[in-house]
């Protein structure tokens, strides 16, 4: 089994003729761009010119000099109304499934994620070209991309990708780098509908809490591993100071078993919030910050953390099981 990165995002400015874009409106948003960029160890001078082919190299470059294998890279769609109209003004980035695919074929340290808006009026033609490109994953933030997954207009939607064997990697709990419509949209209950429907779903970041006043949604989301066989949790940004209170529910041998490793890539991260929190020591978070690479670094962290093996091989085994992407694809 491969070592995976299940939760990578990619960020492009079109500059390729990739359809990529973004915007940092704001100073905040401007500082949180400036340091991501920073910290994967890119000029400032990239969010301004080249930043498709800088980014996606520099990526491929990382994963293939960290202790893992692969990564999955995800698209990202635009929020949409009730109506199903596009709300591409209140949206920060968008990423093109086709290219995301591309990227996937130019370099074998990418699995490819989708991302289609359900409520797309072509939402189940798209799903159909992103299955016959072999994209095992879909990619969403419903609270931020105006989702509601108990909508019952969609179940036709999760029932083709059940039958497809896609996999719904989805964010719960808080958000705050990106416009949040609906907080509730990124309570796990809501994907009892998905879930109920066949489709395996991997809860991101364990819907723990992002800012200092969210629901803590991880007692109830490990609550319904009990009762949904095909539920799973990523841990990705733990190692960051505002979601490390997530690693101690998630940490025990018994939740480890639906546990999947992921970075958030290119949330910078540390060992600052795990070792404030007694999930580190001091030593292992001096090593770490000596880590330029954040793709290992974050491994590392997971590691000396407690998380085991089996959390770093899981998605592989997911991807295999879903008869998506063979071997001779991977």
């Amino acid at each position: 089994m491969r070592k995976i990165d299940c939760h990578v995002h990619i960020v492009g400015d079109g500059s390729s003729g990739s359809g990529c874009w973004f915007r940092l409106p704001g100073l905040w948003k401007k500082f949180l761009g400036r340091m991501m960029i920073k910290g994967v160890g890119l000029p400032v001078s990239s969010l301004k010119r080249d930043m498709d082919k800088l980014y996606s190299e520099n990526l491929a470059r990382q994963v293939r000099e960290s202790s893992l294998d692969a990564a999955v890279i995800l698209a990202q769609d635009i929020p949409r109304s009730d109506d199903g109209e596009p709300m591409e003004s209140e949206a920060q980035f968008y990423v093109p499934n086709e290219y995301v695919a591309e990227l996937a074929k130019r370099h074998e340290e990418f699995i490819p994620a989708c991302s289609i808006h359900p409520n797309r009026p072509d939402a189940m033609d798209e799903l159909e070209k992103c299955i016959e490109l072999k994209m095992p994953v879909l990619k969403l933030l419903p609270n931020c991309l105006n989702i509601d997954y108990s909508d019952k207009k969609f179940v036709p939607f999760w029932n083709r990708m059940a039958e497809a064997g896609m996999i719904l990697l989805s964010h719960t709990g808080g958000e705050m780098t990106v416009k949040v419509f609906n907080p509730e949209d990124a309570n796990p209950a809501k994907l009892v509908t998905p879930l109920d429907c066949g489709v395996t779903v991997i809860a991101a970041h364990c819907a723990g809490r992002s800012g200092l006043f969210d629901p803590n949604w991880t007692p109830d989301l490990l609550e319904m591993f009990k009762k949904h066989p095909n539920l799973y949790g990523d841990n990705s940004a733990v190692a960051t100071p505002n979601r490390a209170r997530t690693i101690k529910p998630i940490l025990p041998s018994e939740v480890q078993q639906r546990i999947i490793h992921g970075s958030d890539y290119p949330v910078p991260v540390g060992g600052l919030g795990p070792w404030l929190m007694g999930h580190l020591s001091f030593g292992d978070c001096w090593k770490t910050r000596k880590v330029k690479n954040i793709i290992e670094r974050d491994y590392l962290l997971k590691r000396y953390s407690g998380f085991d093996t089996a959390t770093f091989t899981r998605m592989d085994e997911l991807i295999q099981k879903s008869g998506m992407m063979s071997r001779d694809d991977a």
